[in-house]
């Protein structure tokens, strides 16, 4: 009986999902969860996260941040332009950012140690806001949810065909695994799609995509040439720099022309 519910559970499953081709060109699958089940998970990871720290007063930093988030959101797609994005910045001396399904953005006040400008901290940003319109949230709970097996699948899957997907699947990732599915980093691949998406993003919007790479370097020299916390599952720093180094001159084009439209940040 075991083997049946498994085989039918995964056909389910696939029947759920849909392969898609990300931004770069690469193959994703996703589907496992609608957007409407991502955006309430991510709003519940977000109050979670901000539930645990302390959020900045600081309005000069807070404007800032917010600054550098909105001219990177105007040059969206439709669908993510058109959402209400909400940013936080939380007192904390590590160096690290995310941002999450339904337009939200976190931003340790530690950054600017490292971030130096606007521009750097753009890369940031854009980076994480590439993981977001990437799919790369959906594409990791549609992975994990293929990784369960058993009736709590079947049952999980049956409910979604029958339309109560949302509360089962915020049931069953709610609370802290709500928090760890989004907050965690991505697989390798993942975090390198993020860099190219990001860095076309911060140029498009008018940063220059040159101070990726000075980003970059400035994170790993503060962390003394090891890779810090944030970095730690992500692609190999050197490599990483070597790869931004080499998309920045077919992105000055693209800096150079955001700048003639008149996208000029000027976040400070």
């Amino acid at each position: 009986m075991k083997p049946v519910l498994l085989g039918i559970a995964i056909a389910m499953l696939v029947s759920a999902c849909a392969t898609t081709t990300s931004p770069t060109g690469r193959r994703q699958m996703v589907g496992g969860v609608s957007q409407a089940e991502l955006d309430q998970l991510g709003a519940q990871a977000f109050t979670e996260t901000k539930s645990k720290g302390t959020l900045s007063t600081d309005p000069k930093q807070n404007a800032y941040v917010q600054c550098v988030v909105n001219a990177l959101v105007a040059q969206l797609p439709a669908q993510y332009r058109g959402v209400r994005w909400e940013t936080a910045l939380m007192v904390d001396k590590e160096p690290n950012a995310f941002a999450l399904p339904g337009g939200k953005v976190g931003v340790n006040t530690g950054i600017f140690t490292v971030a130096k400008n606007q521009d750097q901290l753009a890369a940031v940003i854009g980076h994480e806001i590439g993981h977001v319109i990437s799919r790369h949230h959906e594409e990791r709970l549609t992975r994990q949810m293929g990784a369960q097996t058993g009736l709590s699948v079947l049952g999980a899957l049956a409910g979604a065909a029958y339309g109560e997907g949302a509360a089962s699947t915020v049931s069953q990732l709610g609370g802290a695994g709500a928090q760890a599915a989004f907050l965690l980093p991505g697989s390798r691949t993942q975090e390198s799609e993020a860099d190219i998406v990001g860095q076309r993003l911060m140029a498009e919007a008018g940063f220059n995509p040159a101070q990726a790479v000075d980003l970059w370097q400035n994170m790993m020299a503060a962390s003394g040439g090891r890779s810090p916390q944030w970095l730690s599952t992500h692609p190999d720093p050197a490599n990483r720099i070597r790869e931004l180094q080499r998309d920045a001159p077919s992105l000055s084009g693209v800096y150079q022309q955001a700048q003639a439209a008149g996208r000029r940040p000027k976040c400070g």
